[in-house]
């Protein structure tokens, strides 16, 4: 180990999980020391890794961590992760300390600290960072004469209070964006109607969890990759120059969709948990011709004449490979019927599974491999813990065996049960 170079034994300190161990580790030799000082390049303060967290006062704790920042000369990735069901705060000025004296050299910046008083971590940030993710942080005042991050390419905020104008603000800020998280925010807005804009040319990829708006506009010419959880909305629109290439819907309800000619190039959907009008939505999705990837998973239809029509899904989807859907029984009408001869000669993967255990699902899965003949893998998926009463046991072990005498027919698909 003597003879490694200080500069390699600084890439291998930095490598390390903990900053804990990164100190202890700098202590074997006066070599190490000059490795942790001058070429660590990143230190992970997290509550998690340290069983004695708890143990240290929060003044201790924040001493700790500003004396080993103040220890490096080129620190490039700085995560400090506090427990935030712990109500001590640090000191404001300590965690300005470490934002000035890591200004020139800082790329990454993971940040979930409760600061006495709250400071505005943006206005502390440095412009050369490249990603950014804050925690628990109330945000305001984003001004674009003085405020840009010319090298920011994905940012990530977690239960953060901001207005409206100022998420957009904070957006155009960041030119070159490309991934951008907004998880559970307190989004302030104007008015008595709840509107969120978003506009971003450089953005790929959104996730958006957590948010109640009566109307949110996203403009994203470069949008590949969208995904929303856990989300309520009156409308929803998507402005943009056809690029979408994965639609993601888990746990939302929308009344009414908004798409314009942005799933024609769509390779993905995968929606569960999910409330609209499905006429609706199959007619934005319907355009997707190059679609590979379905997946209908618990799908809610605001009107009670709604039903999936596979046959016109076959037509719509010629180059579909993987196909899930799960057997709704609403009124002893099944929402995914099965009309016609259609075929899925492309549908090399099947998931099945129901909403409601029902005597009818086998004789249903039946109807669906008769239409796959390249079928390759079939996967049954249920819920065991639906099965209560002695007629849904049985009827549990009945859909159970009649899958496994159904299967002798497919002797060359790859059968697999998922039950929870």
């Amino acid at each position: 180990m003597e003879y490694l170079p200080v500069e390699l034994i600084g890439n291998i300190l930095s490598r390390l999980k903990a900053a804990r161990d990164v100190v202890v580790a700098s202590a074997t030799c006066k070599k190490w020391r000059e490795a942790c000082r001058t070429h660590i390049h990143t230190l992970h303060f997290h509550y998690c890794d340290w069983s004695r967290y708890r143990e240290l006062s929060t003044s201790k704790l924040e001493s700790i961590i500003t004396q080993t920042v103040l220890q490096t000369t080129n620190l490039q990735n700085l995560s400090v992760i506090i427990d935030p069901d712990e109500a001590d705060e640090f000191s404001a000025a300590s965690v300005i300390t470490w934002l000035i004296y890591t200004r020139k050299s800082l790329r990454e910046l993971y940040y979930d600290v409760r600061t006495n008083p709250n400071i505005n971590i943006i206005k502390g940030c440095s412009d050369k960072l490249e990603i950014l993710a804050l925690a628990h942080n109330h945000i305001s005042g984003v001004d674009l004469s003085y405020q840009n991050f010319p090298h920011l390419v994905s940012l990530c905020l977690s239960d953060v209070r901001i207005s409206a104008l100022d998420l957009n603000l904070l957006l155009t800020a960041c030119p070159k964006i490309e991934t951008f998280n907004l998880m559970r925010p307190v989004i302030a807005t104007s008015d008595s109607l709840t509107v969120l804009e978003l506009k971003s040319f450089s953005l790929k990829h959104i996730y958006v969890q957590g948010i109640c708006f009566d109307k949110f506009i996203l403009e994203a010419d470069s949008l590949e990759k969208l995904s929303l959880s856990n989300c309520t909305l009156v409308i929803f629109e998507l402005i943009g120059q056809g690029s979408l290439r994965v639609l993601k819907m888990a746990n939302v309800s929308i009344f009414h969709l908004e798409f314009g000619e942005n799933t024609l190039n769509l390779e993905v959907v995968n929606v569960s948990n999910f409330t609209s009008t499905w006429l609706q939505f199959y007619r934005i999705i319907s355009k997707s011709s190059k679609l590979t990837r379905l997946r209908l998973w618990n799908v809610e239809l605001d009107d009670e004449d709604d039903f999936v029509d596979l046959d016109t899904m076959f037509v719509c989807f010629p180059q579909l490979r993987c196909l899930s859907i799960n057997y709704s029984l609403p009124d002893d009408v099944c929402y995914y019927g099965l009309h016609g001869s259609y075929q899925f000669n492309n549908v090399v993967m099947l998931e099945l599974g129901w909403t409601v255990i029902n005597d009818m699902f086998t004789d249903w899965a039946a109807g669906l491999l008769a239409r796959c003949p390249n079928l390759r893998k079939l996967v049954i998926y249920g819920a065991v813990s639906e099965a209560e009463t002695p007629y849904e046991l049985r009827t549990l072990a009945d859909i159970t065996s009649s899958m496994v005498r159904l299967m002798r027919k497919y002797v060359n698909v790859d059968v697999e049960f998922e039950y929870e």
